[in-house]
């Protein structure tokens, strides 16, 4: 008998018994399904301060309150004895002792603590009380056992779950709900109804369990951690697509499964948020199946019912891919365009005007030789038109705008903008990042432009060649939306140490010597609470406190002193620029999707990804006088994919004017090779506007090679054509 027909008898056996379960007792879990996201476990700000915290010093709304703890069994089997029984079983074909262990452990939760529960105290919220190495070898070795007592393992926790649904939950209930969830047998659709029990079970826990178990997950091995994360996504994508019709029960009667693991899966996330450096990165907890869902009505629920018993995907966003936000931005804002446009012929239509279908446009006109300040004015006048489709114009140039006209539009202002001469922006050498200059003006509108230009960029599919720190982007989210209060504080992210090191290495390294200096602080420093600045060549002072001229620096303030100066640098010496930048980000993209993003994934929408593939690249090109089979093209493709990643990304730069690619991956960037008819001896030549690349007819490897790597590592800007 295999092992599937065997599980499907475990469950053919009680499956009575879930009938009657079902009915009487899991209709009180229906709570789970009306269970907020506010009730997962909350990640504050300042998690990583409390990870040693004593369970008697948390305050009432996070301590569990758990009921005495029951009497649990001596039972004193160590892991080095199970290893020897497991061994001795291999051999002798005599599993009665193994099978007894089995049968015994998995019977109750009262008996996964007297097997599992590690001796001592446990006075910290980060101590489990289990002992792991134990765990990790039992279940390490239960697929390798005969089928009877995998069914018996099975068969017991089925009665766990069946006897443990009722009563208050105590820390033992927690360890076994701990314990169980790590079980390898999951990962057989055969097994999925009793997991999604387990998993509604857990989901029901209340938030107090829910913040003990976040903290004992953490502590899991990156290997075990990711094991758990990849069968919770499977079940969700097997629960959504099952191979077989009649794989699983039908999904009307167990609608419960997929809200359950995905709160369950929550967890695993807020885990790894709270972990320094996380566990594993938080792509990983995309599933890839949701881009093949009907998303735009999982949005559709959760604007009409946000964080209410009502599930949708987008109360979980960390589930979601950067394709499936990207494509539910671009929706909402295609929605939001044709709103606009309707709304504008409308207006002609009652007033009886002629309809111009320009109208359907943000139509910007600008001079090549007045590009920013034409720029500036036109989407200072067309404010209210700032969601409609953009289509730009070269004064005194003949053209249709396609994409190219728009492409280049974007590249232009970009490199103007940011060029040192402008003063804007700060070139940080040492971070090669660009920063806000904190000079000080009447007039921030140009800021604001920066902002307005990548929300259009966004709302346009159009990747910037723009360098900001990834805090930038989490300013921008501070908040999501615009506060309704004008008066509100915007972009005030919270800023650490680590952060300032992404923008000036120096100066955090600085603080961090100040902080971590053993001698006499106020002394050796001679350091106040006042900072200086310089701003267009002059020296400018700020007390970082009131009074802060007369406060020394000193061993017990210097923490204050280090986050006041850094919360200067990167909040207070920079606000009006920043805030400017900040509402004209969100003049364009005034959608509820931002909240569903991470910093990470702004960045990426802006600037695009920077994993290159050129295999897929080679895929999606298109050829326009070559064929792929030509010799050029072959030697074309035999160099770039040989080059080094510096070499590949001059080369995207100088196709397409940016070393990134779009969300979607290569296939978006159209990129063409062209054929052009001029001698050998000519270098290559790129239209950045329309990612193409125009190659002469090199009859060798090496004559391209040679010529190519000249043009990618010599063109300067953008170089456009």
């Amino acid at each position: 008998m295999t092992a599937s027909n065997y599980y499907h008898n475990v469950i053919a056996t009680y499956k009575g018994v879930f009938k009657a379960f079902s009915t009487m007792l899991f209709h009180k879990a229906l709570i789970v399904s009306q269970l907020k996201w506010r009730e997962l476990p909350p990640i504050c700000s300042d998690v990583r301060q409390k990870q040693r915290l004593s369970i008697d010093t948390l305050p009432p709304e996070v301590k569990a309150p758990f009921p005495s703890d029951p009497i649990i069994p001596l039972r004193t089997k160590t892991t080095k004895e199970f290893q020897e029984d497991m061994e001795r079983a291999v051999q002798s074909g005599d599993w009665r002792e193994v099978r007894e262990f089995y049968l015994t452990t998995f019977d109750s939760f009262i008996e996964i603590n007297a097997a599992f529960k590690a001796n001592g105290s446990f006075n910290t919220i980060d101590d489990s009380g289990v002992n792991a190495k134990f765990v990790n070898a039992v279940y390490d070795a239960l697929l390798s056992t005969p089928q009877d007592i995998q069914k018996s393992v099975l068969k017991g926790i089925i009665n766990s779950l069946l006897r443990e649904w009722k009563g208050p939950r105590t820390k033992d209930d927690l360890r076994a709900y701990f314990i169980l969830v790590q079980n390898p047998q999951y990962s057989s659709t055969s097994t999925y109804v009793i997991y999604a029990h387990l998993l509604r079970q857990i989901a029901a826990l209340s938030e107090a369990d829910h913040h003990f178990l976040v903290h004992w997950l953490k502590k899991l091995s990156a290997r075990r951690f990711r094991q758990l994360v990849e069968r919770l996504l499977q079940f969700i994508s097997t629960r959504l697509f099952p191979a077989e019709p009649d794989e699983l029960p039908p999904l009307a009667k167990c609608s419960w499964w997929i809200p359950s693991a995905t709160k369950v899966l929550g967890l695993f996330n807020a885990a790894n948020s709270v972990s320094s450096p996380p566990i594993m990165p938080f792509t990983d907890f995309y599933n890839i199946t949701l881009e093949h869902i009907d998303f735009m009505e999982e949005y559709r629920t959760w604007q009409n019912y946000g964080n209410s018993n009502r599930f949708s995907f987008c109360q979980f966003p960390f589930i979601l891919s950067t394709v499936v936000k990207k494509a539910i931005i671009q929706k909402d804002s295609e929605q939001q365009m044709i709103s606009q446009a309707r709304q504008s012929l409308v207006s002609k239509v009652s007033r009886r005007q002629r309809v111009d279908m320009n109208l359907l446009f943000l139509n910007i006109k600008v001079r090549r030789a007045q590009l920013l300040s034409d720029s500036l004015d036109e989407l200072t006048r067309k404010r209210c038109d700032l969601k409609k489709k953009l289509r730009v114009t070269f004064v005194g140039e003949a053209g249709l705008d396609m994409g190219g006209l728009t492409k280049e539009w974007f590249l232009l202002l970009v490199r103007q903008i940011f060029h040192t001469d402008y003063g804007m922006f700060t070139y940080m050498k040492d971070s090669r990042c660009h920063w806000f200059s904190s000079w000080k003006c009447d007039n921030y509108s140009e800021f604001q432009l920066v902002g307005t230009l990548m929300g259009l960029a966004v709302y346009n599919s159009i990747a910037l060649d723009i360098h900001f720190p990834l805090y930038c982007y989490r300013k921008l989210l501070t908040p999501p939306t615009v506060p309704c209060d004008q008066n509100a504080l915007v972009g005030m992210a919270t800023a650490t140490l680590d952060d300032l090191q992404q923008i000036m290495p120096e100066m955090a390294h600085g603080l961090g010597e100040l902080l971590s200096y053993e001698g006499n602080v106020e002394e050796d420093f001679y350091l106040t609470f006042q900072v200086f600045q310089e701003e267009m060549g002059v020296v400018k002072s700020y007390n970082l406190k009131p009074g802060g001229d007369r406060i020394p620096v000193t061993k017990q303030n210097r923490k204050e002193y280090v986050q006041l100066y850094i919360d200067f640098l990167l909040n207070k010496s920079i606000y009006k620029q920043f805030a400017a930048f900040y509402h004209g980000f969100h003049s364009v993209c005034a959608s509820d999707a931002l909240m569903l993003l991470r910093p990470e994934e702004v960045e990426m929408l802006v600037c695009g990804s920077p994993e290159l593939d050129m295999s897929a690249l080679q895929k999606a090109a298109q050829y326009e006088g070559y064929s792929k089979t030509d010799t050029t093209v072959r030697c074309f493709w035999d160099v770039v994919l040989a080059f080094p990643l510096e070499l590949q990304k001059k080369l995207l730069h100088f196709a397409t004017g940016s070393d990134r690619v779009p969300v979607g991956g290569m296939a978006d960037l159209n990129f063409k090779i062209s054929k052009i008819d001029v001698p050998t001896d000519w270098l290559p030549i790129s239209h950045t506007c329309f990612n193409q690349i125009c190659l002469p007819p090199y009859r060798t490897r090496k004559e391209l090679k040679h010529k190519l790597t000249i043009a990618i590592s010599n063109a300067e800007g953008f170089g456009l054509e």
